[in-house]
């Protein structure tokens, strides 16, 4: 039996969140095409029965601290980073190799690592072998795999690539469990994705998404979130006239919410405001944002 910790480290929009949910099978992870999406460690489980238990992290993409948020976000990076058994370090192969090589010598991982070379739909062989070429020259990788999360190009290669790495021990985890994460957290995860999906480049980034009520009833769940927003401006472009927007928003969101917990619910959605959140302890703390 195999049995330990993969953690996938990279530059914001590398495609971390889309590897996570390919190789579970499962959405867990929201995706966008914005930057700083990601904003938890996310743990999924792949195990086969007497064979290996892979402990799958996202993590937030590697970025420099503008505000409190961002340290926290960065903590989550640091907590994988010191139990990492295997480090994916997940590369746009489109995007500048030198910045990543300077990001992922900066990580300093004792553990092997694989290149994890992203988005080739495309992209000539030459410039694979090419990409392959430069990261085997470095200190930190053990394995280069060149890959596409969106079309799920090359995974049986990764994986077995991983299983090679991983360390002989027993499952942390039972056979059954997907994930150490509480319902909530994904249905708070699922209404900020719409915001991201929805609006352009400010809003998102101001938002934060506060599960207060998850009550399941005998036909279906409640569950009452507000919407935290930094400034009264925001708060009204996210209501919209007539109350449109924050209508898209709840529709849109309890598709998702239905579609995962597989049951009826009834979604009530409030924004509220909550001045520079983004640098305020407690506000982060009662946030998740731990």
């Amino acid at each position: 039996m195999k049995s330990g910790f993969v953690n996938i480290f990279g530059k914001p929009n590398a495609g971390k969140s889309t590897l996570l949910n390919a190789l579970l099978g499962e959405k867990l992870a929201i995706v966008s095409n914005k930057v700083q999406t990601t904003r938890h460690r996310i743990k999924g489980f792949l195990t086969k029965e007497n064979e290996y238990q892979i402990i799958f992290s996202d993590t937030p993409g590697i970025i420099e601290p503008k505000y409190k948020l961002h340290e926290k976000m960065m903590s989550a990076v640091k907590s994988a980073l010191e139990d990492a058994d295997v480090g994916l370090l997940m590369v746009d192969i489109n995007d500048d190799w030198r910045e990543n090589d300077e990001l992922f010598s900066s990580l300093k991982l004792k553990v092997p690592c694989i290149i994890v070379l992203n988005k080739i739909d495309g992209v000539t062989k030459e410039r694979i072998d090419e990409a392959e070429k430069y990261f085997q020259s470095k200190n930190y990788c053990k394995k280069t795999i060149a890959i596409s999360a969106l079309s799920q190009k090359d995974f049986s290669g990764l994986i077995n690539v991983i299983i090679e790495l991983l360390p002989e021990g027993f499952p942390f985890y039972s056979e059954d469990e997907l994930t150490d994460l509480p319902v909530k957290f994904f249905v708070g995860e699922m209404i900020r994705e719409k915001i991201y999906q929805f609006f352009g480049d400010e809003i998102p980034y101001h938002t934060a998404i506060l599960v207060n009520e998850f009550k399941e009833k005998n036909t279906l769940v409640k569950i009452q979130a507000d919407i935290i927003v930094q400034r009264e401006t925001q708060k009204i472009i996210l209501i919209g006239e007539s109350g449109k927007m924050i209508k898209k928003i709840g529709t849109s969101a309890r598709a998702d919410i239905e579609q995962f917990l597989e049951q009826k619910i009834f979604l009530e959605l409030f924004v509220k405001v909550r001045p520079k959140w983004r640098d305020n302890d407690t506000h982060l703390k009662e946030y998740g944002y731990n």
